[in-house]
C-alpha cells in the first residue's frame, strides 16, 4: 500500500520508534531522536550490514574514525573548495532554499509594440522562480554555500582553531589506508569499512529524517587495479540490490539512476544511485561512485601500495554508500500496512525491534504469570524479547503488530497441563500450539 509520511510520523513517535529532538523545549528543526524501539531497529539494520559485509568477509576490514580532523584533510580532498549547494535568498522573506530545489515556472509574456499604423503583438516565454514560503517572485541570484559544519577547538574562537565536522566518513578511511595496510597486509582488491556519524549544513533540510544536518553512513571504500573498476562496480551494484531484497524492501519501488557526466560529483568518474518512492517522491537511496584515485592521490605525495615485484601505485577506489537513517525510513514505508481492523509493520524478522512478545492470557492468574515469565526470561538470554501483560489478550497482539514483532506467545491453563503454548504469526494472525521446547528454534529459524 502507499503510506503517507502523516501516517508514518505518527507511528514512529506513537510507537517509541522516533521522536522530535528537544522536544520538551519546542524542538530542534530537523533534528530527531531514536526512541526505544527505533533505537533496536536502527543498531539491528547496522549489526546486519556489519555482519554481512565485514565479518563475513575476508577482504574488507573495519575502522571508526574521529568526527573531528585536520582541516588539510579538507583542503586536500577538496571539500572546502568545491562541496557546496547553490543558495538564494528570497528578498521579500528573507528565507533561504537550495536554488535546484525550487521549481521553475514557465510564462508567456504579451508585448506590445507600437507602430505609426498599428501595434505588433509578440510574445515572450520565460521562467521564474517562486519562494515556497511567501511565493514572491523576487529571489535573488543563486550563490555557492559551503555544506561544511563549523566549529573552533580550544578556547580561542579564531581562524587558526576553526575545524569541521566531517560531512562524509570516507575521508577518514582515505588517510588511514597507509595504516591500515601496514598492519593487516592486504593486498588488491581489498576494502575498509565504517559505520559513523557525518555532518551538513544544509541549506533546506526535511521530509521527516530522509534529511538532516545530522546523520549516518555505512560506507566501503574498496580499492582496486584501475583495470578492474567496472567488474568490481558491477559486483557491488549487485551487492546493494541483494542487500535491499534481504531487508525487506519494496522493490517495486526501487529504481536505478545513473547520474550524468556533467552532473558528476569532482572526485567521480561514474556514480549511479539506488532511488526509492518514499511517501514524498522518488529520491536517493543510496550512492555507488568509482572515486578513481582522486583521493589517495591528494592525500599522499608518493604512492602508498606496493606488490612484492611491482612499481608502487595508487590504487582506484569504487564506493558504496548505505545511509542508516535512509535505510530505516524506507524499511518503515515498505512495512506499513493498513486495513479496517490495524495497523502492521510487516519488518523483516531480522531486523524488527522484538523478535517474539510473550503473555499470559490473564494477568491476575499467578500460576500463569510465573510460567511465562519463565519463558520469557529464557528467551531474553538470546533474543529481544518483549513481555506484555495488560489489557485484553486481543489488544495486546495488535500493539505488537505495529511495532513489527513477528510472534506472539501466549501461555494459557493448556499450557501448564502439556507445557505448550499458542504462538500468532504477525503477517497471517495464524495461531498454532508450539512445544515450549522448540520456541527457541522457531524463533532461530526466523533470523
Amino acid at each position: 500500500m502507499n503510506v503517507s509520511m502523516e501516517q508514518l510520523v505518527s507511528l514512529t513517535k506513537r510507537r517509541g520508534f522516533i521522536f522530535p529532538g528537544s522536544d520538551i523545549y519546542g524542538g530542534l528543526a530537523n533534528s530527531w531522536d531514536y526512541g526505544p524501539l527505533g533505537v533496536e531497529l536502527k543498531n539491528n539494520i547496522k549489526n546486519l550490514w556489519w555482519e554481512r559485509f565485514v565479518r563475513r568477509r575476508d577482504d574488507i576490514v573495519g575502522l571508526d574514525t574521529a568526527l573531528l580532523m585536520n582541516t588539510r584533510v579538507w583542503e586536500a580532498s577538496g571539500h572546502l573548495k568545491e562541496f557546496s549547494d547553490p543558495l538564494v535568498e528570497c528578498k521579500k522573506c528573507h528565507e533561504r532554499f537550495r536554488a535546484d530545489s525550487l521549481d521553475e515556472i514557465a510564462e508567456t509574456e504579451l508585448i506590445v509594440e507600437k507602430r505609426e499604423k498599428a501595434s505588433i503583438e509578440k510574445r515572450t516565454a520565460h521562467t521564474y522562480r517562486v519562494c515556497p514560503n511567501c511565493h514572491s517572485k523576487d529571489l535573488d541570484d543563486s550563490k555557492q554555500f559551503n555544506l561544511m559544519l563549523k566549529t573552533f577547538l580550544g578556547p580561542v574562537e579564531s581562524n587558526e582553531n576553526i575545524v569541521y565536522f566531517r560531512p562524509e566518513t570516507a575521508q577518514g578511511m582515505f588517510v588511514n589506508f597507509k595504516n591500515v595496510l601496514d598492519t593487516t597486509r592486504k593486498t588488491l582488491p581489498f576494502g575498509i569499512a565504517q559505520i559513523g556519524k557525518a555532518f551538513r549544513n544544509e541549506i533546506t533540510p526535511g521530509n521527516f529524517i530522509f534529511r538532516t544536518r545530522e546523520f549516518e553512513q555505512m560506507e566501503i571504500e574498496y580499492f582496486v587495479h584501475e583495470s578492474d573498476w567496472k567488474e568490481q562496480f558491477e559486483h557491488w551494484k549487485n551487492e546493494m540490490t541483494k542487500w535491499m531484497q534481504d531487508i525487506g524492501l519494496d522493490m517495486t519501488k526501487v529504481h536505478e539512476f545513473e547520474q550524468p557526466k556533467d552532473e558528476l560529483a569532482h572526485y567521480s568518474k561514474r556514480t549511479m544511485d539506488f532511488e526509492f518512492d518514499f511517501p514524498f517522491g522518488k529520491k536517493e537511496l543510496y550512492g555507488l561512485a568509482y572515486r578513481t584515485d582522486f583521493d589517495l592521490k591528494n592525500h599522499y605525495k608518493e604512492a602508498p601500495y606496493r606488490e612484492e615485484g611491482k612499481e608502487s601505485s595508487y590504487p582506484h577506489v569504487i564506493e558504496p554508500t548505505w545511509g542508516v537513517d535512509r535505510t530505516v525510513l524506507a524499511v518503515l514505508t515498505s512495512a506499513y500496512e493498513e486495513t479496517e481492523d490495524r495497523i502492521v509493520l510487516k519488518l523483516d524478522p531480522k531486523i524488527a525491534p522484538y523478535k517474539a512478545a510473550v503473555f499470559p492470557l490473564l494477568k491476575n492468574k499467578p500460576e500463569l504469570v510465573a510460567f511465562a515469565r519463565k519463558i520469557y526470561e529464557d528467551l531474553r538470554k538470546k533474543y529481544m524479547v518483549a513481555w506484555d501483560e495488560r489489557g485484553n489478550i486481543g489488544k495486546r497482539y495488535y500493539a505488537q503488530d505495529e511495532i513489527g514483532t513477528p510472534h506472539c506467545i501466549t501461555v494459557d491453563f493448556e499450557s501448564l497441563e502439556n507445557q505448550t503454548v499458542t504462538v500468532r504469526d504477525r503477517d497471517t494472525m495464524e495461531q498454532k500450539r508450539v512445544p515450549i521446547t522448540e520456541l527457541d528454534e522457531n524463533i532461530g529459524n526466523m533470523l
